[in-house]
């Protein structure tokens, strides 16, 4: 007796699981709040809090969509003048806590590019400790004819 052309039901479990595993995850990303919605919310009193201080947040932190994007002009090798041109280009967002950033080098090369993009990266945490203090760093090369260049999108925390 042959079994090839019969239906078997027990092949069909690893994608019933499969499918279960997917609503589940989906269940639960679903039931995730909208911490930028919240920010949005007016508070319950208008008033300051009495000691002065600002109210704490209760929700989940998590991470804007939208990068500020900023650029850095500085000579290869230069850590001096790159953590100035970082301090310069990051100065309006003092106070805020960068969650991951990505750094495009322009160079010819892809391989000068991206180192540069990775002396930026690491230069991060001296120009600014607290906005940067952690963050994920990725390094890519952008193509173009300014060496000494980096394009740097940040994604910061909501709060």
């Amino acid at each position: 007796m042959k079994r090839g052309g019969r239906f078997q039901p027990l092949h069909m479990a690893g994608w019933l699981f499969a499918d279960m595993l997917l609503v589940l995850a989906l269940v639960a990303m679903g039931d995730q709040g909208d911490p930028q919605a919240a920010e949005k919310r007016p508070a319950a009193s208008s008033s300051a809090p009495a000691d002065g201080k600002e109210p704490r947040h209760t929700g989940p932190r998590a991470v804007v969509r939208t990068p500020v994007e900023v650029a850095v002009d500085a000579a290869e090798g230069d850590d001096d003048g790159i953590v100035r041109a970082l301090r310069d280009a990051t100065a309006r967002y003092r106070g805020r806590q960068a969650a991951f950033v990505l750094t495009f080098g322009r160079h010819t090369d892809p391989g000068a590019g991206g180192r540069y993009a990775h002396e930026v990266n690491a230069l991060l945490e001296k120009a600014r400790p607290d906005m940067f203090r952690a963050a994920t760093t990725r390094d890519f090369w952008k193509g173009g004819a300014s060496p000494g260049h980096a394009d740097i999108e940040i994604y910061f925390y909501t709060y």
